[in-house]
């Protein structure tokens, strides 16, 4: 065994390259080695049972490395977890080489024995590249030695990681591939729960800006989501003004409250209007209120909304769409602080801080005379854009996951989750309607695949076909067509590049890690 790791391109020419896939291990070991097996096989186990007690997920993933090093006989080992979902890079770990030989190996993962791992979700064996002809010419694998490899995928649909072994006459025993496979399968659940224990422990600045605001509903780990928070964190306790802005259902009255919770008046009422349900007729009546005798339905004083929210926070939802001489009337309340209720000879103060939304453009629709101009001033105060779901494509996976568990729990439905495909789907699929829409879309889900009883909520569950009872509409829905287009483009540009996943992911603009969410979520074949 040498002293460098292999070289992707020279030593594994693409698939061809892999001599063989992963080789059927035997349930039983060779009656020779029958205690040296049981042995080792225990000391696996025993290991990936204390490794779940660990809390440091970094010590975890060393120990765990270690552990499968040992257990095998491998002479240098290699591990890497994909995005994690509480840090920006993925995790990687390497045990025996060096740190130019890990940077090395690192090429190997969008290439070669590991991409091919990667795709096909199996153990993947090449033996002697050095005494076998298809690499023994190959510079690097005369220089380097190279005996012996052995790698798996960590999870399935899609995976989330790979152990690459190298080296050692451990890799060659029959049974080797069966102790990888097991080692991968129990890593895989593993990890995710030393990841959902960070994150319930609030781990990472985003984490903890949550748990100071109080944002349970906001889920996510998008630099967005981060940025949105702090603006909240730094206007909630300013007795000013907001508008927030920002496409439809992307979750504005959410916002709306998370700023008064945080605010000086969250003791207060939070009372929210919707403007583009007032007509103008009822504007004065709703907004100020009414004296006895006002108009004709005046039997008795009633209060308006400014009133109910008198010392707390007034919401003015989609305040783009208020009529001009309703515009008029709330100037005069956001300049003089004071109203008239209807048939009142005397004005009454109003104690209220104003948080007005909408998805109009403003400065559009002033340039258009359909809002006047000191009133758009009087409202950008502060102004605060609230991301669409396209800016915030980490976060589809978790708010989805989100709404299923809150869609069980409201409903009283058997618990349900969504598959590894499903996710996959949601975090590929375009969403216009934003939050609101795959809100709906994962409650919908999750009462279809609890009507059918099924364990998980699958595909089909999130996105109905045309012919079935609950899908009318055009041939293809709006999803279904961007799905194909998706699925189509992916492919042509994995086939330009002979399924090269690192030069799709450059051509696209996108992860690596995200070329195989996509893979796994279209189902594409090679």
């Amino acid at each position: 065994m040498g002293s460098r790791a292999e070289d992707p391109d020279e030593a594994n020419p693409g698939v061809e390259g892999v001599q063989s896939e992963a080789r059927p291990s035997s349930r039983r070991p060779p009656s020779t080695g029958e205690y040296d097996y049981v042995r080792k096989e225990r000391d696996l186990y025993r290991g990936l049972l204390r490794l779940n007690l660990e809390g440091d997920p970094h010590a975890f993933l060393r120990e765990a490395l270690e552990l499968i090093v040992g257990v095998m006989g491998a002479a240098q080992g290699y591990l890497e977890l994909f995005a994690p979902d509480d840090v920006d890079e993925p995790w990687r770990y390497s045990f025996g080489f060096s740190e130019q030989q890990t940077d090395e190996v690192r090429q190997l993962v969008s290439r070669g024995i590991i991409s091919e791992a990667v795709a096909t979700e199996r153990v993947v064996f090449t033996p002697s590249a050095l005494l076998d002809p298809r690499f023994r010419h190959r510079d690097s694998v005369r220089r380097s030695l190279i005996d012996v490899v052995l790698c798996a995928p960590i999870g399935r649909d899609p995976p989330c990681g790979i152990v690459y072994l190298q080296g050692g006459a451990g890799l060659a025993a029959n049974e080797a591939s069966g102790w990888l496979t097991q080692f991968a399968e129990h890593l895989a659940p593993l990890r995710q729960h030393l990841v959902l224990k960070r994150q319930s422990q609030g781990g990472g600045e985003l984490g903890a800006l949550r748990k100071r605001l109080g944002a349970v509903a906001f889920h996510g780990r998008s630099p967005a989501l981060a940025s949105l928070l702090q603006e909240v964190e730094h206007l909630a306790p300013l007795e000013v003004g907001v508008l927030l802005t920002g496409e439809t259902g992307t979750g504005k009255t959410d916002l709306a409250r998370l700023i008064h919770a945080n605010s000086p008046r969250a003791t207060q009422p939070f009372v929210e209007v919707n403007c583009a349900a007032l007509p103008d007729t009822l504007i004065e009546n709703e907004l100020f209120g009414s004296m006895a005798g006002a108009h004709s339905t005046a039997a008795r004083r009633s209060e308006g909304k400014v009133a109910a929210a008198q010392g707390g926070t007034l919401l003015l939802d989609e305040i783009g769409d208020l009529s001009l001489p309703a515009q008029a009337k709330l100037l005069q309340l956001l300049q003089a602080k004071e109203y008239y209720p209807l048939g009142a000879s005397r004005p009454s103060k109003a104690d209220v801080r104003v948080i007005a939304a909408t998805h109009v453009d403003l400065q559009a629709a002033v340039a258009e005379r359909r809002f006047r101009e000191d009133l758009r001033y009087r409202l950008e105060v502060m102004t605060v854009r609230v991301p669409s779901l396209g800016e915030r494509p980490e976060d589809k996976g978790l708010l989805a996951t989100y709404f299923c568990e809150r869609a069980c729990k409201a409903h009283k439905l058997p618990r349900v989750a969504l598959s590894p495909a499903a996710i996959r789907a949601v975090e590929s699929a375009e969403w216009p309607g934003n939050v609101r829409q795959l809100a709906n879309a994962v409650e919908s889900a999750t009462i279809r695949a609890a009507s059918q009883r099924a364990s998980q909520i699958e595909v089909h569950h999130l996105f109905l076909k045309h012919g079935d009872a609950q899908a009318p509409g055009p041939t293809r829905t709006f999803q279904e067509e961007t799905r194909r287009f998706q699925a189509d483009l992916v492919k042509r540009v994995l086939e330009a590049n002979s399924w090269n996943v690192s030069a799709a992911a450059r051509d696209l603009d996108l992860t690596r890690a995200h070329i195989y969410n996509l893979i796994n979520a279209f189902g594409l074949k090679r």
